[in-house]
């Protein structure tokens, strides 16, 4: 069984380091009948839209088997877990609150509590009710505001239980692949829309994280964002320029209001009838102070430029790639931090997500994921050599701790370090998982 060795005076080995693992509600609670539909329960029921035709009713049972979960977090030696809270699961329709859901959240966090482990509270990882969709959704302005409401209820009942909490989980998905490319729900096709709800997103994350200063004073309140590093398709100007144009619109786009209260210079160049409209103080509330920014990061991303003087993705064919077709890239995971770091005046930084899908096989009861353990070798040393040059990661969370459904692609992929069995629900170590285990006893 292949280890994960990284040498005893790297800064990740540090104690005060924060190791962890990650989860979103929609991927693994399942018990839809306990909560208000969301989003992505029509998308699920629009046919052709998710690969296996699947959906996240069940998925994997967590709701019911949370206890069972708790154990298995704790049996890894983590330090930390992150978790999404299910909007539609905590507050119905006519925004009165749904107590039984949020006692289900309390004690799952009562029980990370009382294992030492930290809890990492997402308020928000794409699954919009499905009753705000049907009020225009992001696209509303009044989404925000509801948002801000729902930060107050659930800042409120989790009172001290919660180490820290990010608004939003990667806006850029809910605003991208959602509203403008239509891959992720709500389907919806439509640049100028794409514009309008990564505004009213940023909008809804300044406002919450208002309410949570207020409500959580003792807790690290911030957000976290997905980055790929832009990289030219060749050495001329015009793929240059396309892979400059892309960092600004998918990386910049979403983190640049957040330090300088402004848009990329890009936005100078979209027509007015794609632009969002900004309403006066906008920009004050989004750019409201963070106590710490969460980095997703899977790959990088390759551009040309195209007839149109945008640009077009290229899609990576060389090995090594992941089941998603994704190009394994350590190095693009220390470049983007430092890029971060030259850029804007950085808070504490959290990899919170990491990780990668391979076509995992259960055979004789074991899951040798060796391309898994060597992702997450080389990722982990590129975060250390991240912070070596200044950048300051305090902590890092794998992606996932089980395998779920994953958005599109149903249950076709397989991110977790835990292997589960869809039928029984069974919960198995992959060999990553135990590599981790005993990376994260070392320090001890």
């Amino acid at each position: 069984m292949n280890k994960i060795t990284i040498a005893p005076d790297s800064p990740i080995m540090a104690k005060d380091f924060v190791f962890g693992v990650a989860t979103a509600a929609f991927q693994i609670e399942g018990a839809a009948d306990l909560r208000e539909p969301c989003i992505w329960d029509t998308f699920c029921a629009e046919p052709g839209r998710i690969k296996d035709g699947s959906n996240g009713l069940e998925a994997c049972d967590h709701l019911h088997r949370w206890q069972q979960d708790v154990e298995l977090i704790a049996g890894l030696g983590v330090d930390a877990y992150r978790l999404s809270v299910s909007w539609g699961r905590v507050m119905y329709r006519d925004g009165s609150v749904n107590q039984a859901g949020l006692d289900f959240y309390i004690q799952l966090l009562n029980a990370l509590k009382a294992r030492g482990i930290k809890a990492f509270v997402t308020l928000y990882h794409w699954d919009l009710p499905q009753y705000l969709q049907d009020e225009g959704g992001w696209l509303n302005r009044i989404t925000a505001y509801k948002f801000a409401r729902y930060a107050e209820v659930i800042s409120q009942a989790f009172g001290d239980r919660v180490y820290s909490y990010a608004t939003l989980n990667e806006p850029f998905c809910s605003a991208y692949l959602g509203n403008e490319a239509g891959i992720h729900a709500p389907g919806v096709q439509n640049r100028q829309w794409g514009r309008q709800v990564a505004h009213h997103l940023l909008l809804a994350h300044g406002l919450a994280l208002q309410v949570l200063r207020k409500n959580a004073p003792g807790a690290k309140n911030g957000i976290v964002l997905n980055f790929s590093p832009c990289h030219a398709a060749s050495d001329s100007a015009a793929d240059q320029r396309a892979a400059d144009m892309a960092n600004q619109y998918h990386n910049h786009w979403y983190i640049q209001p957040l330090f300088e209260g402004r848009y990329p210079d890009l936005l100078q160049q979209l027509p007015a009838a794609e632009s969002p409209t900004i309403a006066p103080g906008d920009m004050e509330i989004i750019a409201t102070p963070l106590d710490f920014l969460g980095v997703n990061y899977y790959t990088r991303t390759v551009y040309r430029a195209n007839s149109k003087g945008w640009f077009s993705d290229v899609p990576p064919t060389a090995p090594p790639l992941t089941d998603m077709g994704w190009e394994i890239y350590p190095q693009g995971l220390t470049d983007i931090l430092l890029e971060l770091k030259q850029r804007y005046p950085l808070p504490p930084i959290y990899i919170t997500e990491n990780g990668a899908a391979f076509p995992d096989q259960l055979a004789q009861g074991q899951i040798c994921d060796d391309a898994r353990v060597a992702y997450y070798q080389q990722h982990l040393q590129a975060t250390a050599e991240a912070i070596t040059a200044g950048v300051p990661v305090k902590g890092y969370f794998a992606w996932s701790l089980l395998d779920n459904f994953e958005w599109a692609e149903g249950y076709a992929k397989r991110f977790g370090i835990v292997y589960v069995d869809y039928q029984t629900q069974q919960r198995t170590l992959k060999h990553s998982a135990i590599a981790l285990r005993e990376l994260f006893a070392s320090r001890r």
